[in-house]
């Protein structure tokens, strides 16, 4: 066959963005090195983040080099800054959770201790579109800026929690690293006010604790606070905590933990339906959620602290994020042998 008949066989190569100090990146590199010989693909490329931009550049230069999939080692800030470059690209992103939450990971099913896993889904898995949450505000200063986030935005407790837990009490204490700032701002219940609308409707007041913004609605602690969020339906869900007093908190407390509960338990589900809705948590739901505050107040994107804001705009790019995930197990063929159980069971 001559020169011209031959075609150059081009194949695929991964790209692995990682934190150099979450990531355990000897077993990463030995796992990826197996899996890239097994698939046939080309050398994968690794870029290590940067404290200086939290892993912008390293995501940058990996989109850059062309990948089949990039792969991202690391917590949930390292995540967030991935995903705020990957938005809107025909590339795939994998994950291999690396942090203390892991959000992101825990709402798309993708294995918490088996890197391995991690990594063999990233070569071979399956490929699922979720949203991605814009943000636009402006803080104190008067200064805007643009940023997005995969899991959801907070201002009040949750930026309190991001702002105060240090990066070393949530590698030693994991969950519990947030029970400090946690009780501190329940016994000081500071509520502010603030006006908001929903989809460009009319303008609303209300006062709040905390205001969350969620693409999904699950805390760290595995706790759901947001039961009819959906990563990639299209919406973005709103909750505004309202308490009143200690006695508010403890109800709080309680329907969180029973809504959690009930994704697994049918009695949680029964006692959940023959409860009414609380007052100090309120829900509504839309494509856009703006809103502007009396004074500053923090806020957190997926765990990042963005310091003091005075407005914000919150807007869902539906399908905008491509994620591969673990390829879920085959349905096994029911064996007619096997008797069913009866419909009273």
């Amino acid at each position: 066959m001559s020169a011209l008949g031959l075609s150059a066989v081009v194949r695929p190569h991964a790209a692995v963005v990682y934190h150099p100090v979450k990531a355990p990146i000897e077993r990463l590199r030995h796992l990826v090195a197996e899996e890239e010989a097994r698939q046939g693909w080309a050398q994968t490329r690794w870029y290590e983040t940067s404290s200086d931009d939290s892993g912008r550049a390293a995501a940058e230069d990996a989109l850059a080099s062309l990948p089949a999939v990039v792969m991202i080692a690391g917590g949930d800030g390292t995540v967030r800054v991935v995903v705020e470059v990957m938005q809107g690209k025909d590339v795939p992103i994998a994950l291999v959770p690396a942090g203390t939450g892991n959000l992101l990971a825990r709402e798309l099913g993708v294995p918490l201790n088996d890197i391995a896993a991690g990594v063999s889904a990233a070569f071979s898995g399956d490929d699922r579109a979720i949203d991605i949450g814009a943000v636009d505000f402006e803080d104190e200063s008067g200064a805007r800026r643009a940023h997005a986030f995969a899991v959801m935005a907070g201002i009040g407790l949750d930026a309190e929690m991001a702002k105060s837990t240090s990066a070393t009490a949530k590698r030693h204490l994991g969950w519990f690293a947030y029970v400090t700032p946690i009780a501190r701002s329940v016994i000081a219940n500071k509520l502010f006010h603030l006006d908001y609308r929903i989809d460009g409707g009319r303008m609303r007041s209300t006062r709040a604790h905390t205001v969350i913004v969620g693409n999904c609605g699950t805390l760290t602690g595995n706790m759901l606070l947001i039961p009819a969020a959906l990563i990639d339906d299209g919406l973005l869900d709103v909750v505004m905590m309202r308490p009143t007093g200690r006695f508010t908190w403890a109800r709080i407390g309680t329907r969180l933990t029973l809504q959690g509960i009930a994704r697994r338990s049918w009695v949680s589900r029964r006692l959940l339906q023959q409860r009414p809705d609380l007052h100090s948590l309120a829900y509504v739901q839309g494509r856009r959620f703006e809103a502007r505050f009396d004074a500053p107040h923090l806020m957190e994107l997926d765990g990042d602290s963005f310091g003091s804001i005075t407005r914000v705009r919150v807007r869902v790019r539906p399908g905008a994020l491509q994620v591969r995930i673990p390829t879920p197990p085959r349905a096994t063929q029911e064996n007619p042998a096997t008797p069913r159980p009866s419909s009273a069971e």
